[in-house]
């Protein structure tokens, strides 16, 4: 029971923790989101600077991580969305494998204990007991021993409830991300691509003009 009783506090203080820090995601993404997107449609510095004063969420940082760079290209554009997006959702899953460990070792430690306190009922009697009152006491010892089974189970199943919960809310924020990540993108590469045609049109206007400059004639002096 010691073990499962230690296994249950880590199990709390990780659902605790993994709940305060979802609340706290919850409550925030999705007015940064919306800041960022709408700045990014007129004013890239407004948007990095949006996405900057969110940098204590993941998904401000996430943002935050291509606005940062000077004029990148579309390609890097990508790529830092994406490095950024890797980094964020591995750090969202910590306390995940505390959780698998709760889940697989409760049950074991409490049929563990079951076995043992079963082994320790049944040494005390023997043969020629059986029948008698001396036995009576072992079925409370047989029952006693099943308590670690429970435990370990209860133990299992509410952090098994918990994980898949938090599992569920990760695959959301992989949606969100992706989402805004994607917007983000599109918005950069109109933007991008605006830009090159119109210092396509500003070289085409000045090798016309260069053109289309009358020729200087020299002059020749008469003798």
């Amino acid at each position: 029971m010691w073990p499962l009783l230690v296994l249950s506090i880590l199990a709390l203080g990780t659902i605790l923790e993994r709940m305060w820090f979802w609340t706290s995601i919850l409550w925030r993404e999705r007015k940064i989101v919306e800041r960022v997107l709408d700045a990014a449609e007129s004013n890239w510095q407004a948007a990095t600077e949006m996405a900057l004063e969110g940098r204590r969420q993941p998904i401000g940082r996430y943002l935050y991580a291509p606005l940062r760079l000077v004029n990148p290209d579309p390609e890097v554009f990508r790529l830092a969305l994406e490095a950024a997006a890797d980094d964020e959702l591995a750090l969202m899953r910590r306390g995940d494998k505390l959780m698998e460990a709760v889940i697989t070792i409760s049950p074991l430690l409490g049929l563990l204990g079951t076995v043992l306190g079963l082994i320790r009922s049944l040494r005390s009697i023997s043969f020629s007991d059986l029948g008698t009152a001396s036995v009576a006491g072992v079925p409370i010892g047989i029952g006693e021993a099943l308590i670690s089974t429970a435990a370990g189970m209860i133990i299992a199943i509410v952090s098994l409830v918990f994980y898949r919960f938090f599992q569920a809310l990760w695959y959301n924020q992989v949606r969100i991300f992706r989402k805004a990540g994607s917007e983000l993108e599109l918005l950069y590469r109109q933007d991008w691509l605006q830009g090159e045609i119109s210092d396509t049109l500003n070289n085409s206007d000045t090798s016309n003009s260069v053109k289309l400059k009358p020729a200087e004639i020299p002059e020749v002096s008469e003798k």
